[in-house]
């Protein structure tokens, strides 16, 4: 079963999210657990926990069809001491609050080297990051988000994935979230079913489809190997609409939840209808 959705507001509280993702139609969602341009939130409250877990219960939502995101400001691969342990700690909170909350992966994208250390120093950090975080966490599966690779993000090869998974010890908590528009904007082709034949393959040989715990599904403004991060509605953008025909039809993207990050809200609700339909003539 596929599970499409969208990144829906919790505005209010956690426990508004399930409820905003069930009026657009949606059979997953992802959230913010918390601001995600602020460092610090405060503790989720008993309340709030017991009012998330029932508002899931009620719409239908399992864990396995929501993919919390942490906030944009961690970078887990920092190049200075201070940041990087600042970071760590925020990413340590972010997953015990999806540990508190019954949920069983957070995405995050993987970091930055700014410019101040190699690709592989960086992606080391990350990698001792994620086992940091495990080692004091259940049950929370660390999900590595591809990144476009605009300036001096990492992410955006699938072999920085694969390196990442080889350095993390707990191999049973650790995946990917492989991003449409980032995907393409890193130079791997969607276009069309053949091209979506090989960029899949691809990632099946690098990293394996058994890691693949979500995925982002949004089209890009930008052209192919543009490096930069731009989404726009499916079928809008320079991948065009079959790209996302082709998931919605694919068995190996059922299961886990397939999430918009589209511009335009108030159009998620026609763009889950198309995905939908194109999952029934499959």
């Amino acid at each position: 079963m596929k599970y499409f959705g969208a990144h829906v507001s919790a505005a209010g509280g956690v426990e508004n999210a399930p409820a905003n993702a069930h009026a657009i139609g949606a059979t997953g969602f992802a959230l913010f657990t918390k601001n995600q341009r602020q460092w610090v939130a405060k503790p989720l409250a008993t309340g709030e926990i017991d009012a998330f877990r029932e508002a899931c219960e009620r719409y239908g939502y399992t864990p396995a069809q929501i993919l919390p995101h942490d906030s944009y400001l961690i970078n887990l691969g920092h190049p200075e001491k201070e940041p990087l342990e600042k970071s760590r700690a925020a990413f340590l909170d972010e997953m015990q609050r999806c540990e508190l909350l019954g949920l069983d992966r957070l995405n995050f994208h993987p970091g930055s080297h700014l410019q101040k250390i190699t690709e592989q120093e960086s992606l080391d950090r990350i990698a001792e990051s994620i086992n940091m975080a495990l080692d004091r966490t259940h049950g929370v599966t660390a999900v590595i988000e591809n990144t476009a690779g605009q300036g001096s993000n990492l992410g955006f090869r699938f072999e920085h994935l694969a390196y990442l998974i080889e350095r993390v010890e707990d191999k049973s908590r650790v995946g990917v979230c492989i991003d449409t528009c980032h995907a393409f904007a890193a130079g791997y082709d969607l276009r069309t079913r053949e091209a979506c034949d090989a960029t899949f393959a691809e990632l099946e040989r690098v990293v394996g489809f058994g890691y693949l715990k979500g995925m982002h599904l949004n089209d890009a403004m930008k052209i192919l190997g543009s490096r930069v991060d731009r989404h726009t509605p499916l079928g809008e953008g320079m991948i065009g609409m079959e790209c996302f025909r082709y998931i919605a039809s694919d068995k190996r993207f059922d299961g886990i939840p397939l999430i918009l990050e589209t511009p335009d809200e108030a159009r998620w609700s026609e763009e889950i209808a198309k995905l939908k339909a194109f999952a029934e003539e499959a």
